[in-house]
């Protein structure tokens, strides 16, 4: 029994490792920050997307190991399938389940949520099959968040606004310099600092979205998103030995901040909930990688 019940937990923990689910609280800040950027509240059908979203992005993830199986028996062997802990074949089956399940669940909701959500399908498939054999992968990293953004926002009252759409475009530039960086971490080579200017797109649309009375917690944000990326930044910058893994898990964590920010006039309610995810993806970092 004992056995039995240790080897259920073995291919839990293998399951969340494939899906990468410390990441999960960053997709559901996504969809918090999009959906109140098209005008929602905080009620079941925002549950609704987060939900449909987490299981896009799982299926994206387990398909990110099913293409990379031969690099990573290659380059990272403690990756699930190179040390046989799942076989390839299986995690087919999850990613596109998974896939499935979230295309069928957010396309429901509406033409256009149904339509971007096609978009976001179809950038995660093209980021899964060809981000190792081309340099400007990043970017099509980055759309597939600028799409969940917008889908999110096209499931609310009022759909895709104006700032819904600069603020995807903000995390878009966020997520490029995140996962130029993120390459490193495979690969030999210096790492560039220009990847890191990218960060402050979120910074920059914050300040001039944000005039006047509403000014204030919109300096309040960007500093704390700055000061952290810069202490995530350390590890793989001005450290004697460099640790681009932590670096990076630290800047994916920070993409709660970065959805903070888009909302910087958030009340104090959704204030305290982006505070628990950004928390809780540092603690499910403890566990699970993030990379």
């Amino acid at each position: 029994m004992s056995s039995s019940r240790s080897s259920r937990l073995r291919t839990f923990r293998t399951l969340l490792i494939l899906g990468r689910a410390s990441n999960l609280p960053t997709v559901w800040s996504n969809c918090l920050v999009g959906w109140l950027l098209g005008g929602g509240g905080l009620d079941w059908k925002l549950l609704f997307v987060c939900v449909g979203a987490s299981a896009l992005y799982t299926g994206g993830m387990f398909l990110n190991d099913a293409f990379d199986a031969e690099f990573d028996r290659q380059h990272r062997r403690e990756r699930p399938i190179p040390t046989r802990a799942i076989e390839l074949q299986a995690v087919w089956i999850w990613g596109f389940s998974w896939i499935a399940l979230g295309l069928l669940l957010l396309g429901s909701l509406s033409v256009l949520t149904l339509l971007l959500t096609i978009l976001l399908v179809a950038s995660i498939l093209l980021y899964d099959a060809i981000h190792k054999m081309i340099t400007f992968s990043p970017v099509i990293m980055a759309a597939c968040r600028f799409w969940l953004y917008l889908v999110a926002a096209s499931a609310s009252p009022d759909g895709v606004t104006g700032l819904a759409i600069w603020s995807a475009f903000a995390l878009a530039s966020y997520i490029v310099g995140l996962s130029y960086m993120a390459r490193k971490e495979s690969t030999r080579g210096p790492l560039p600092y220009w990847p890191c200017y990218l960060m402050a797109a979120p910074v920059l649309l914050a300040l001039m979205a944000n005039p006047g009375q509403f000014a204030r917690p919109a300096i309040v944000l960007s500093l704390v998103l700055t000061v952290w990326v810069l202490i995530s930044l350390r590890h793989a910058l001005w450290m004697p030995q460099p640790h681009i893994g932590r670096a990076v898990s630290g800047l994916l964590a920070g993409i709660v901040l970065v959805d903070w920010l888009a909302f910087a006039i958030a009340p104090p309610s959704v204030g305290i909930l982006l505070a628990l995810l950004f928390g809780t993806a540092l603690v499910f970092q403890r566990f699970i990688p993030a990379t």
